[in-house]
């Protein structure tokens, strides 16, 4: 009877609202589709309510769809999305090597040992490092390597890590918005209106900035009392010292960081050079890059390469990924986002200077709480279809990225690097950041960046796609539907 509680009296009002609002609303037309959005409701409100328990309800909820034959076994294991989990293996793995090299702790006295290195000084570093990282490499693997940094400040100036944790998060998932690199939704819209890369930095960038100035001085402000008692514990430890003074050897991790961001930038030149083009090879230097890299430096390594595979790898977070992405591949592949999608279309009205902040709000509510790729790949036929009526609607690209990334600060399950920085609190022994505490912060600095998206694609130019895209809109949904048998 314990479990009886009001927590989960509140969760079953949120599934069942969820499932008979989906019927009511078309989204579900049969009891398959009633069920996939009943389960995917209840994974997501465990993760907001019982984040413990989460893995576990994620376990049953593939079952139960395995099982009621809403969605295959090859659909489930093609969800899983293997080809990010492996990346995030290795970069993980990298983490754990820098960390033995003594980079990190290097970075870590050349921070706090600068005399006039203060809390606000220490938060502007945090912030801009976040989001350049965020923005040229990937969000999940800059939460990793930065979350390193912040763990180590706070274990060595002995403050509470979950300020700098959120500051840290809600950087990077603006600064992933800048560029085509930072974030898969990045990618997808790129490739779907048919920009550029350069056309991408000229229309995201300049946003992405304003935005992350005002994520600064909102956190700022919302922290001051963290900051300033990090501000005290520096001017502490100058006075005393940070003990022996050894010499590390920081150069051979300054080499590996270097080495494996750049190959990452570069993935798409190399690709094409190595001839790794079409759907079937899509980023796969990206992908290999930091398997390779953690392959060498573990054959260099032979005695220490168990110990970063079994402690420095956050399983239970990658475990609760793979389960999620095929419960969210689900809904694509039983026409659930298709369904949005025409229900969206069918009230959609007014100009495209009107239809920016409809698009903002939609794209910045859905990414708080469902995984904004699934988000964006159902609500691209929406965009698609205003585009074939004039060009001026490419603005809604823009806010559909905007939305989608900036979203993501709201809770805690908004992005991944949300989900990922949670678990890497967990294994340092911190206790996750309460729904609540997450989302009075991350409400805030959500409303304050979509505002200025807004205000700035109404006064900037927005630069136009030279091609519309011709990629078929159902892509997404093809790709999690199962593949014809093999002929005998």
């Amino acid at each position: 009877m314990k479990y009886f509680n009001p927590k989960f009296l509140l969760q079953v009002l949120i599934v069942c609202a969820a499932t008979f609002g989906s019927m009511k609303c078309g989204l579900a037309t049969n009891i398959t589709q009633a069920l996939n959005i009943a389960v995917f409701a209840s994974v997501i409100t465990t993760t907001l309510l019982f984040w413990e328990r989460r893995v576990g309800v994620a376990f049953i909820g593939v079952a139960l769809l395995v099982g009621c034959k809403a969605m295959t076994l090859r659909q489930m294991l093609f969800g899983t999305e293997l080809d990010i989990i492996l990346f995030l293996v290795g970069m993980m793995i990298i983490v754990g090597v820098l960390k033995d090299l003594g980079f990190l702790t290097w970075v870590i006295q050349a921070i706090i040992s600068r005399n006039k290195m203060t809390g606000v000084s220490f938060t502007a570093i945090l912030c801009l490092l976040s989001a350049l990282l965020a923005s040229v490499v990937d969000e999940v693997s800059s939460i990793v390597v930065v979350l390193a940094l912040v763990f180590q400040v706070c274990e060595t100036l002995k403050l509470r890590p979950h300020p700098f944790v959120l500051v840290a998060v809600m950087a990077t998932n603006i600064g992933s918005s800048a560029t085509m690199l930072g974030n898969p939704v990045g990618i997808f819209i790129g490739n779907k209106a048919g920009f550029t890369f350069s056309q991408f930095l000229v229309g995201a960038t300049p946003v992405a900035f304003v935005a992350l100035c005002c994520t600064f001085a909102i956190t700022l402000f919302w922290f001051r009392s963290d900051i300033r008692a990090m501000s005290e514990a520096m001017a502490a430890h100058r006075k005393t010292g940070l003990g022996p003074t050894a010499k590390i050897p920081y150069k051979a991790g300054l080499f590996v960081l270097v080495a494996t961001v750049v190959a990452i930038a570069f993935h798409h030149q190399v690709e094409g050079f190595l001839g790794l083009e079409g759907a079937d090879n899509h980023n796969a230097f990206l992908i290999m890059t930091p398997l390779v890299v953690a392959g060498v430096l573990m054959i260099l390594r032979p005695s220490r390469a168990r110990h970063y595979v079994e402690h420095d790898v956050e399983w239970w977070t990658l475990l609760f990924f793979m389960l999620l992405f095929s419960i969210s591949a689900s809904l694509s592949a039983n026409g659930i986002t298709a369904n949005l999608a025409t229900t969206l279309t069918q009230h959609v009205k007014g100009g495209p200077t009107g239809m920016i902040p409809l698009v903002l709000v939609i794209s910045s509510l859905g990414s708080a709480f469902v995984d904004n790729i699934v988000f964006v790949a159902s609500f691209t036929p929406v965009v698609q279809e205003l585009m074939k009526m004039s060009s001026d609607y490419s603005v809604l690209w823009w806010a559909l990225l905007f939305g989608a990334c900036y979203g993501g600060n709201i809770t805690v399950v908004g992005s991944t690097a949300n989900i990922v920085a949670s678990g890497l609190l967990e294994k340092h022994g911190q206790h996750p950041i309460k729904f609540s505490d997450w989302i009075k912060i991350g409400a805030m600095v959500g409303v304050v960046t979509a505002a200025v998206a807004w205000i700035m694609l109404l006064v900037l130019p927005t630069p136009k796609p030279l091609d519309s895209g011709s990629a078929p809109a159902a892509e997404v949904q093809q790709a999690t539907a199962e593949p014809a048998p093999a002929s005998k």
